[in-house]
């Protein structure tokens, strides 16, 4: 089902997209490729903290289910050197950072509908060469898919005409017990260690380990909010790899959410007001094309990026499903 949802700022309508597949229904925008709901059979709530109306994006909720980038996360100095040219982008963010590419990122744009079935929805996005200070002429497509019993997957591919870096992601918002809030939820996070940053929230280059310190959710435990303030980036691996679980969430109610992602690092922000919900990121580590010690981000022309995450929903006492690779 393709409903109008509203008006873009420059008056082009934006659609909403209604996708279904077994006991999962999910609600795609136009504007931002943005997940604005996901609902579950038999649970009374919304799963995911999204917009009810195209205001709400403006500006408190403008990353909300939105694929952010073409590069996620924060960027120092709102610059960097790409194939020997430096290159400055849109600063946004303090103190004098980019912040997911800035006003002119992928989640303020109106993308396009390539296909639409029933359980499943492509979108792309053209970008222009030289962009909020990116280089080359780049094509962004974004799949969503449902798969029963309780599936949702997404494939975010990019392609370039130029040497440019890459690193969109999926910045969703996950409520898993609706207007409660995350306190007393359960989290497990597959990452022995964190990107330390200094107080603007940068990284300083050093990793920290886990163990012994607030950001250790190896095991299963509870959700305290502030305990410690998370927005923090959890190192899965050092490249990208197969698709494999890294996530586990558990609301107070026993609905579940597993996620599986091919990247190697993991964004989670629980800082919305009242600590609503949480924000789980899957992308490259931050400010890497200033980093030559992270995982690199660069894409040359030519070159297959691909982008793979899977969120896997169950009720109290349900196993997760799991979609064929």
């Amino acid at each position: 089902m393709i409903r109008d949802f509203g008006k873009a700022p420059d008056n082009a309508l934006v659609h909403g997209v209604t996708l279904s597949a077994g006991n999962l229904q999910a609600e795609i925008l136009t504007w931002g490729a943005a997940l604005r709901s996901v609902r579950l059979a038999g649970v009374a709530h919304d799963l995911t903290h999204g917009v009810q109306r195209m205001a709400d994006f403006f500006p408190d909720m403008r990353f909300h289910g939105a694929i952010v980038g073409p590069v996620a996360n924060r960027i120092s100095g709102a610059r960097a050197v790409i194939d020997g040219r430096e290159h400055r982008f849109e600063i946004d963010s303090e103190p004098g950072a980019t912040l997911h590419s800035g006003p002119s990122g992928l989640h303020r744009r109106l993308w396009q509908i390539a296909d639409h079935r029933p359980d499943r929805l492509v979108l792309h996005c053209a970008l222009a060469d030289g962009e909020g200070g990116f280089p080359g002429n780049r094509v962004i497509r974004a799949t969503y898919g449902l798969q029963a019993p309780a599936t949702l997957r997404l494939t975010i591919t990019m392609q370039t005409d130029a040497p440019t870096v890459a690193n969109p992601a999926h910045h969703g918002y996950w409520t898993l017990d609706g207007p409660g809030g995350i306190a007393g939820q359960r989290l497990c996070i597959n990452a022995d260690h964190v990107t330390e940053v200094d107080a603007a929230l940068l990284p300083t280059g050093r990793l920290l380990p886990v163990a012994e310190s607030g950001f250790d959710f190896r095991a299963p435990r509870l959700i305290e909010p502030g305990q410690p303030p998370l927005d923090t980036n959890f190192c899965l691996s050092r490249a990208r790899g197969k698709l494999r679980d890294v996530l586990w969430l558990e609301g107070r109610s026993g609905v579940s959410l597993t996620l599986a992602t091919t990247e190697p690092g993991l964004q989670i922000y629980d800082q919305r007001p009242g600590y609503q919900a949480l924000a789980i990121e899957p992308q490259f580590w931050p400010d890497a094309p200033n980093r030559p010690e992270f995982p690199p981000i660069m894409l040359q022309p030519g070159q297959d990026w691909q982008q793979v995450s899977e969120w896997r929903f169950a009720r109290p006492g349900e196993t997760p499903s799991t979609l064929s690779p």
